[in-house]
């Protein structure tokens, strides 16, 4: 196989050079890494990473291969994609055919041999910035050219992407086509916005049917399917730019319909309940992130892919910036840097955490949020988002938050 070069330019004008891996061409997209050591076919298949190019800090990326069974949704989404040492041939019985092949056929530019480490101490110390991934002839023209090209290319910030990964047309999970042998519990509308083939699974095999429904899906749309609860999901882009969800949210909660968001959902429950969303520097991306639940005093270890956070106060229950949906509080925190990862109502039935319970791949410390959920749905005891912690886990400090609206301390 011949040997083509290829390039890695960031904004600030920082080139490494490589070898061509994948589709030739370029690509630009946000340089973001990710931390997982596995699920690097789960990684390239989550919409999240819309518009983004990938650096994986693992070294070693292909060797099980691709396999037909554990996409997450309908395609590769990444813009562009950066390893180290690429896999010479796979090895795993479940594989159809080689990670390269994979990304060659769906058209997506990478680049291997390059030294992922200091790319990855690079975007920790700068911070997430644009960039591009250059093969075959576009490597050959003037770095000062490519790097122009990259810097006129949008930021993230600002960006509305929900509506471009979104599914085409609703369709239904069953329960009974994932292991549940009852009828239904319960039904769920779930928005896609940027939503992984493993969540509605997981409801599904706790009981819901859920309807998985596009981004730009209204309020009347999900009240004319009678469903018991709404669900928001994942997605990538900046959550300032989500008027159209955080309105629909909006009629959710003044419903008083059970709600449950993860992700881009967490960030979108955070603006309809009033508060301020802001951009982080590099982000959490992996699955090995440290999550505090300040309720339990539990620590998970969370699956996660977000580059944007919820500016709410940790440590205390507060009214929430829009007045009518009562106290609020900060659930869980990022033991890392203390960004807000989960937001609990306490006066209405919602509840939302920054990370993926579903965790495909990855830790699945997280899936009783899922159970959560359930109960929420189908039982009289859960009225508010507080109520989703059972009794059993419930530590003296955290009782007071649906009485005295006092603090909670982790």
């Amino acid at each position: 196989m011949r040997i083509e070069p290829a390039l890695f330019v960031l904004e600030d004008g920082t080139v490494h050079e490589g070898t061509a891996y994948g589709a030739r061409g370029s690509r630009l997209g946000e340089a973001v890494f990710s931390t997982g050591m596995t699920g690097y076919q789960e990684t390239l298949t989550d919409p999240s990473y819309a518009r983004q190019i990938i650096v994986q800090t693992a070294p070693h990326i292909g060797n099980t291969g691709i396999n037909d069974e554990d996409p997450e949704s309908r395609k590769i989404w990444v813009a562009g994609y950066v390893v180290r040492d690429a896999a010479r041939r796979p090895s795993n019985w479940r594989s159809v055919r080689s990670l390269e092949e994979e990304l060659t056929a769906q058209d997506v530019v990478g680049i291997k041999d390059v030294d992922t480490r200091a790319i990855t101490r690079h975007l920790r110390d700068h911070g997430s910035m644009r960039a591009g991934v250059f093969s075959g002839e576009a490597a050959s023209r003037p770095v000062a050219e490519l790097v122009e090209e990259v810097r006129s290319q949008p930021a993230m910030k600002g960006a509305r992407l929900a509506e471009e990964v979104t599914v085409e047309s609703a369709h239904v999970v069953e329960p009974a086509d994932h292991g549940w042998q009852d009828e239904p519990l319960a039904s769920v509308a779930a928005i896609d916005l940027g939503l992984k083939n493993m969540t509605p699974v997981r409801m599904a095999e706790r009981g819901l049917r859920v309807h998985v429904l596009p981004a730009s899906t209204t309020f009347a749309e999900i009240d004319q399917l009678d469903v018991d609860g709404v669900f928001l999901s994942n997605g990538p882009g900046d959550p300032a730019t989500a008027a159209t969800q955080i309105g629909l949210l909006r009629e959710v909660l003044n419903a008083r319909k059970p709600f449950f968001g993860i992700c881009f959902g967490n960030q979108i429950l955070g603006r309809a309940l009033g508060f301020g969303t802001y951009k982080l520097p590099f982000g959490h991306r992996g699955i090995n992130q440290p999550v505090m639940d300040h309720a339990t005093g539990k620590v998970e270890i969370t699956s996660q892919n977000h580059g944007f956070a919820v500016d709410a106060p940790i440590g205390e229950v507060v009214t929430a910036p829009q007045e009518q949906y009562g106290r609020v509080q900060v659930s869980h925190s990022s033991l890392n840097d203390d960004v807000v990862e989960g937001l609990r109502c306490l006066d209405i039935p919602a509840f939302s955490v920054q990370y993926h319970p579903e965790a495909a791949a990855g830790p699945h410390d997280s899936a009783y949020l899922f159970d959560r959920f359930v109960e929420m749905l189908t039982s009289d005891r859960v009225t508010t988002g507080a109520d989703t912690l059972p009794p059993e886990d419930r530590r003296p400090s955290a009782s007071a938050e649906t009485t005295g609206g006092s603090a909670l301390h982790a």
